[in-house]
């Protein structure tokens, strides 16, 4: 029997990973009429704290975020180091990757989801306050993953938006 968490989980966001960022914003804001897009890249020294697998390790990628009504829709494109999102291009191609909850107590739920059985898979902290967090977790049973998300404080400013006000 599986337990129920400790700490309920509000998904807020679904995320996909693509090949070439720019294409796939497009994409989404011309043909399905979402957006606008703000777009980031993270690498070090933007991200800090960087694990993958358990093991630290650097990775960057570009990411894009909109809203579509209350979903948040995240885009991401890996550019360096090993990652889960380098890992599905290689094994499934782009598509659907990962569901994502904001939570307040990052440790606690990070702490709960392992000792249900969820695997850790990748993790940094980011932000301008070096303060946020992201954590990524294979759950048991389950095909999807799972985003456990501290937003930062402070944001970095977005380097592009699409499209233009």
């Amino acid at each position: 029997m599986t337990l129920p968490l400790t700490l309920p989980l509000r998904f807020h966001q679904t995320a996909f990973v693509v090949r070439d960022l720019d294409a796939a914003v497009r994409h989404w804001a011309d043909d399905l009429g979402i957006g606008p897009w703000n777009v980031w890249t993270m690498r070090p020294p933007e991200l800090h704290d960087t694990v993958y697998h358990g093991e630290r390790v650097a990775f960057g990628l570009r990411h894009a975020m909109a809203f579509s009504g209350d979903l948040q829709i995240e885009l991401v494109q890996p550019l360096e180091g090993p990652s889960i999102f380098t890992d599905q291009l290689e094994t499934t191609g782009e598509g659907a990757n990962h569901i994502g909850a904001i939570v307040d107590d990052h440790a606690a739920a990070s702490a709960d989801l392992i000792g249900r059985g969820f695997v850790p898979l990748q993790s940094a902290r980011f932000g301008a306050s070096e303060d946020g967090l992201f954590a990524y977790f294979q759950p048991p049973g389950i095909p999807t993953i799972v985003e456990l998300i501290r937003p930062p404080t402070e944001r970095f400013a977005p380097e592009d938006t699409y499209p233009k006000s």
